[in-house]
């Protein structure tokens, strides 16, 4: 049995396996421009986030219809379940269907579907995020938000995501400002390309609770002293970070001195289809590549419950790091 932990960095279109997308091109009469999964899987060799980012957009195409959207968060939350995460919180990036004529309450009551009976059928609990692109307007961002509103039973946060360099924070202060005032929950992904800057403005300006990436904050003293100070949660993706070449290799990641330096990180898979693993394939690849301990990787299990946003349910919260804490390890 893998150690129980939970998922905070998950994009559920980042969990679209060659298999499924074929499937769904199929049933949808979509073309894509690849020979077979092979071929497909070929594709998913990557120079940056942008040569990721154009195949990820591209491959959208075969989600469709509720059942689509269903059948995606069915398919990760099952082999989350079977590699030991207890609990997801889901990010999904909504312009990007829009964009492409796939109405906002098709993508969400299609994933509820899914996440609304997860419990049951894979013994996860869920929530949902919403992203906004940040390579898109603050205009389109604001426009998404409302767009959400009559679902906002079923999100429980924001967040910011795509091409980071070029778009800082401060670009979405308007946004963020609302979706606070509508109650919701606000995270970033910043410091992956993004220089420590971007990280404090996500704090600053947007507020966040939670960084998505924040590996930059090595860069600087002062900001590190603070997130340890503040207990401000990173949402690592340690096997993303070698895939988009923004580390060298396994064994250059910092995650070893971020823990030593106090740092609240947590591990995840972010895009996993495309990454080469998901949730517990990342902790297996930073306990051998890194030689983690069994404390150090208890340490981000329990993190990954204590950064959730289960304010709702400390209760479950609670259980959850008692299972962490009651694990063997093998």
């Amino acid at each position: 049995m893998p150690l129980p932990k939970a998922e905070l960095h998950l994009h559920i279109e980042g969990t679209l396996e060659p298999e499924l997308a074929f499937a769904l091109a199929a049933r949808n009469g979509v073309a894509l421009p690849y020979a077979d999964t092979d071929e497909l899987r070929e594709a998913y060799r990557f120079e940056d986030l942008q040569s990721f980012l154009n195949l990820y957009y591209e491959l959208m195409a075969v989600l469709r219809t509720e059942r689509d959207f269903e059948d995606l968060a069915d398919a990760y939350l099952a082999r989350a379940a079977a590699q030991g995460v207890r609990h997801a919180e889901i990010f999904f990036d909504p312009q990007a269907h829009i964009a492409r004529g796939v109405a906002m309450g098709t993508v969400v009551e299609g994933l509820w579907r899914a996440l609304g009976r997860s419990e049951q059928t894979h013994g996860v609990s869920t929530q949902l995020i919403m992203c906004f692109l940040r390579d898109e307007s603050a205009a389109s961002a604001m426009e998404t938000l409302e767009a959400a509103k009559p679902y906002l039973d079923r999100i429980v946060g924001v967040g910011l995501d795509s091409a980071e360099v070029g778009h800082p924070p401060v670009k979405f202060r308007d946004v963020y400002e609302a979706a606070a005032g509508l109650g919701l929950r606000r995270v970033a992904h910043a410091g992956e390309e993004g220089p420590p800057s971007y990280i404090v403005e996500a704090l600053d300006v947007l507020g966040v609770e939670r960084v998505d990436h924040g590996l930059r904050c090595m860069e600087d003293e002062a900001l590190v002293e603070r997130l340890v100070r503040e207990r401000v949660p990173l949402t690592l993706c340690p096997l993303s970070n070698v895939r988009l070449r923004t580390v060298d290799t396994l064994a250059d990641h910092p995650l070893p001195a971020m823990l030593d330096a106090g740092l609240l990180c947590t591990v995840n898979s972010d895009d996993p289809a495309y990454f080469g693993g998901y949730a517990g394939d990342n902790f297996d690849a930073v306990r051998s590549t890194l030689g983690l301990s069994e404390e150090r990787l208890r340490e981000l299990a329990r993190n990954s419950f204590l950064a959730s946003f289960l304010e709702h349910d400390e209760e479950r919260r609670a259980r959850y790091l008692a299972e962490v804490e009651a694990y063997e390890f093998g």
